[in-house]
């Protein structure tokens, strides 16, 4: 267990309110792709905040659609030191691995860096940082994106030099998608729908362990059988 997760325990376990900030891209600002549905985010919401009886908790969602982790970098007040946070997660990488559009091509060691970054300065807010990997993506149907695993075991490898908290989100997707990509999670080739996001948040609270008394557990098995569903099993 790292350092920071033995922290994490300790502020669960205290009465402190905690404040979340959750940022990233798409995936976490979680517009139309859950057609309707909630996002993996509102579903940490409603575990935090109502399963887990943290009431005085502040869930802030930043992530914005399209965005990199330089754009992160350069609006890093905005989007995570302006509200003071206990937590900060970022899910990211899914437009840093593109070939096409915009921006340029950037190498996974590129990235890597800006999230070493990124990860300090976190941490010179005094929060602590959580790295989450990217789900997988149809590289058949979205070839500008065929380097999502390099940029997936980036964020690895920063998490092993940083000792942060990994939630390691493609390597669960792989392991649905039995060995390859798990389009039944998908809406579109990179952007998980209902069943993906009930994935993603099912994931993120075992990483932060974050599993209430029996009596009180409801959000974690409607998302193992939003799963199951969205998987046809």
């Amino acid at each position: 267990m790292t350092a920071d997760a033995t922290r994490l325990h300790t502020l669960l376990d205290s009465d402190a309110p905690l404040t979340w900030v959750l940022t990233g891209d798409s995936i976490t600002h979680g517009l139309v792709h859950t057609q309707g549905e909630r996002n993996y985010v509102d579903h940490l919401h409603e575990l935090i905040r109502g399963d887990l009886g943290r009431v005085q908790d502040a869930l802030i969602n930043t992530a914005i659609s399209g965005w990199r982790v330089v754009q992160l970098l350069d609006d890093f007040d905005r989007r995570v030191a302006a509200w003071r946070p206990d937590v900060v997660t970022v899910m990211i990488g899914t437009n840093d691995c593109s070939t096409g559009g915009k921006f340029p091509v950037i190498e996974p060691a590129e990235f890597a860096a800006s999230v070493t970054e990124f990860v300090a300065r976190v941490r010179e807010t005094g929060a602590i940082p959580v790295l989450q990997t990217q789900p997988t993506i149809d590289v058949t149907d979205a070839p500008e994106r065929a380097r999502i695993a390099d940029f997936a075991q980036a964020i690895r490898d920063v998490a092993t030099r940083e000792q942060t908290i990994l939630v390691d989100q493609f390597a669960r997707f792989t392991e649905l998608g039995e060995g390859g990509v798990a389009t039944d999670l998908l809406n579109d080739p990179f952007h998980p729908g209902a069943a993906g996001h009930a994935v993603l948040a099912r994931e993120l609270a075992r990483a932060l362990g974050l599993q209430p008394p029996a009596d009180q557990d409801r959000v974690l098995p409607r998302l193992e059988e939003r799963a199951t569903r969205g998987l046809g099993r």
